[in-house]
């Protein structure tokens, strides 16, 4: 009987010690080089700690060309990412590095960039990007110097300024601006913050939405097919029984109490192997906080068993900042609900974990320790191996120290701040009221919090008057 192997997704895990079957796709392409036909070969894998990534290799047996090439394979950040890194000391020059192809770099002490998509995605250093610059300046030098020696004597001159800031004569600032948001630069001060990298993140523009290939519906339609389907929707009912993602249902079909009691299910793909898979959502009440919606995904072809919680409502009008005080077993039970946009702070391990490094989740104290523990461990891993001695021997000491607060051997002061104000922490009173252990704050959020989540530009009032203005004046045109 013929053994049917089981399904390990579309990107399967490259490892080493257990290497699946991976099979490479063959294709016969035409060689840049000699205009001969070569062979192109298409592996899809998932590096471990890292993401999905597409590896290809040309080959050509008429001239012996060939040409490798790795490409992102899993999704686009939903924001571009913008990193400032001052450099001061050598180890500020060994930080590690990863560029997409659309991240652009620049040093501002020399008004020098290097623009998106003129370069591959690669993992390199901050002087090997220095190394990769002068390379490519000094590749043509011979023949510059003889038909433009005037234009050759100032790459000369830039060179020389490159080589200045391996030397480290005086700081400069590397900024990445990644409109994939697919960039990351090394903190050698882990798992304590770093205090010479700024990370901003923003809304790409439609036209950087084009760059990456993102459209939305109605740019992909033509006008004469959107008036078709506009005219379809308004002349027809959709039927019950069409299978679709989400079905109308009729008035009073579900009151509100069996709504809430009721489990939902839609079917979505695996975040890890991207199998299909089903997602289980709930809407439910946190006693003395608010409604929230709890989704578990349990895919089953690779196992992976996720939870996120959202927000039932929308966002306070003032944040939180909550302080816990951990003493002991009864602490780490607490309940604990953490947005997204929430971040955390252990003051004790000196420890900072920004807002969407654990995503949202209804879980305890020990439950929220342990996440952070796995996180942190696989954010570390994919460098693991490279790291030199001190990086080594401080990440131990700290999982040494947060190993020993899991295990309750010794007190934490837990700080969480989450500007939306959707966060929450059991009380151990049973009126809800902060008991001794429990401080909670609440704040303004600042402007550049209120930019952050989109507050600044958000219109409730009278929103639809700039639209009829606008109608009113190109109708009078």
């Amino acid at each position: 009987m013929e053994t049917i192997a089981e399904p390990s997704g579309i990107f399967p895990k490259l490892n080493v010690e257990e290497e699946p079957e991976l099979s490479a796709t063959e294709v016969e392409s035409m060689c840049m080089n000699c205009q001969e036909n070569g062979i192109t070969r298409l592996l899809l894998t998932q590096i471990p700690f890292y993401k999905e990534v597409v590896i290809m290799s040309f080959s050509c047996d008429h001239c012996g060309y060939d040409n490798n090439e790795i490409q992102p394979g899993g999704e686009i950040a939903p924001k571009g990412v913008e990193i400032r890194t001052e450099i001061v000391t050598a180890r500020d020059l060994n930080r590690r590095v990863v560029k997409s192809d659309f991240s652009s770099i620049r040093i501002e002490e020399l008004d020098f960039e290097i623009p998106a998509q003129s370069q591959k995605g690669e993992v390199t250093t901050v002087e090997g990007i220095i190394d990769r610059v002068i390379r490519g300046l000094d590749q043509d030098q011979p023949v510059r110097r003889i038909q433009h020696p005037e234009a050759a004597e100032q790459i000369d001159t830039f060179i020389a300024n490159l080589e200045t800031l391996k030397e480290l004569e005086r700081p400069f600032t590397l900024t990445i601006k990644d409109i994939s948001g697919n960039s990351f630069v090394e903190n050698p001060n882990a798992p304590q913050k770093d205090p010479a990298t700024t990370i901003s993140y923003f809304q790409r523009t439609k036209e950087q939405n084009h760059l990456l290939g993102i459209f939305t519906h109605e740019e992909v339609g033509s006008d004469e097919v959107k008036d078709v389907v506009k005219e379809s929707v308004q002349l027809e009912t959709v039927p019950e029984e069409v299978d679709s993602l989400l079905k109308p249902i009729s008035a009073e079909a579900w009151p509100l109490e069996e709504l809430q009691g009721e489990v939902l299910q839609f079917q979505t793909n695996c975040p890890e192997c991207a199998a299909a898979c089903d997602t289980n959502m709930k809407v439910t009440t946190i006693p003395h906080f608010k409604e929230v919606v709890i989704m578990a995904t349990v895919c089953d072809n690779c196992g992976l068993r996720t939870n996120e919680v959202k927000p039932g409502g929308g966002i306070e009008e003032q944040g939180v900042k909550i302080e816990i005080t951990v003493r002991g077993r009864i602490d780490f039970a607490r309940d604990v609900l953490k947005s997204e946009s929430c971040s955390l702070h252990i003051r004790e391990l000196q420890c900072e974990v920004g807002a969407g490094a654990l995503g949202g989740r209804f879980t305890t104290i020990e439950g929220l320790l342990t996440a952070m523990r796995e996180q942190l461990v696989e954010s570390m891993g994919m460098f693991m191996d490279s790291n030199d001695a001190e990086t080594k021997e401080r990440m131990d000491k700290f999982f040494g120290q947060l190993d020993a607060a899991i295990a309750g051997e010794m007190q934490l002061t837990i700080v969480m701040d989450d500007p939306t104000g959707n966060s929450y922490v059991q009380s151990l009173n049973d009126d809800g009221t902060p008991d001794t252990a429990l401080r909670i704050i609440r704040y303004h959020r600042s402007f550049e919090q209120n930019d952050e989540l989109g507050l600044n530009d958000m219109k409730t009032e009278n929103y639809g008057e700039e639209a009829v203005v606008n109608e009113k004046s190109e109708g009078e045109c």
